[in-house]
């Protein structure tokens, strides 16, 4: 049965390849990017495959939260239900580590902003729906100061795995908050430096074979072996479900964190709303 899937940061990399083996099947893929000429570059790359898939398009830029809101917004205007949410996009290395809000960049597109959306969409999400957060094998305790913006994080590699680390912790503590109303939320480290456009700038090398990103992102959104796996954190690396960073194993860490999250969501939106 088609399903329509929403794929964030799906203009290139792992999140467009997903996309194109999605729609080939046959589901309804929503693409997400910031940039309009390639966000519509994707979208024709989709509609100029062959099958019976549909897909439309969508432009924000994640690192504002209120760009994250609109975004759900229209989405649910022309949405009923989403079956499928990937939390795909990511930032690592940049110019600018800040946002206008004062987050730091790595937390506001890899962590924030998969939060909010999720939260947004809550209402088009019906049981057995999947949310499948992109985590990674770079995981590092998260500084809740740094999570706040109130310090700076001088070095990029470990603001992102950062970053990485407190989506997954949230990740669990919203698999077991949502496990009443159906819903399943996975986190996926989709394979270690692969050939995506992150990587090339990140490190200067040509990375490993992308569709091995591509392929469990697919996995995850529609294949049995996901059906029952909220909470579970899949290791691309291992090819197998496996433990993450022990402190997103550690309740009372995971709950540290998540506060802090919603606390600064909350402000950073009160904020936007006053300014408006």
């Amino acid at each position: 049965m088609p399903k329509t899937i929403l794929i964030t940061g799906s203009t290139d990399g792992i999140g467009l390849e997903a996309a194109k083996v999605l729609h080939s099947r046959g589901h309804h893929v929503l693409l997400h990017g910031r940039n309009s000429v390639r966000l519509e570059a994707a979208e024709k790359t989709l509609s100029d495959l062959s099958g019976d898939g549909h897909v439309d398009s969508y432009l924000a830029d994640l690192s504002r939260m209120a760009d994250v809101e609109t975004l759900s917004e229209a989405i649910a205007t022309n949405h009923e239900q989403l079956d499928v949410v990937i939390n795909n996009a990511g930032v690592f290395r940049t110019a600018d580590t800040f946002t206008e809000n004062g987050l730091d960049i790595r937390f506001a597109v890899n962590t924030f902003a998969p939060c909010l959306l999720t939260q947004q969409l809550l209402p088009l999400l019906r049981p057995g729906t999947r949310v499948v957060n992109l985590s990674s094998a770079a995981q590092s305790p998260v500084n809740l100061e740094a999570l706040a913006g109130r310090v700076k994080i001088s070095d990029q590699l470990n603001a992102y795995s950062q970053s990485k680390l407190a989506l997954t912790m949230w990740s669990r503590t919203m698999a077991d908050s949502q496990k009443k109303n159906g819903l399943v939320v996975v986190a996926v480290n989709p394979g270690s430096l692969l050939a995506t456009k992150m990587v090339k700038e990140g490190f200067g090398m040509a990375g490993n074979d992308i569709q091995v990103g591509a392929d469990i992102l697919v996995r995850a959104a529609v294949a049995d072996e996901f059906a029952d796996a909220s909470g579970k954190y899949f290791d691309n690396d291992q090819g197998r479900f496996a433990s993450p960073h022990p402190d997103a194993l550690d309740p009372q860490k995971c709950q540290e964190v998540v506060r802090t999250l919603e606390a600064v969501l909350a402000e950073t939106m009160r904020s936007g709303k006053e300014e408006t």
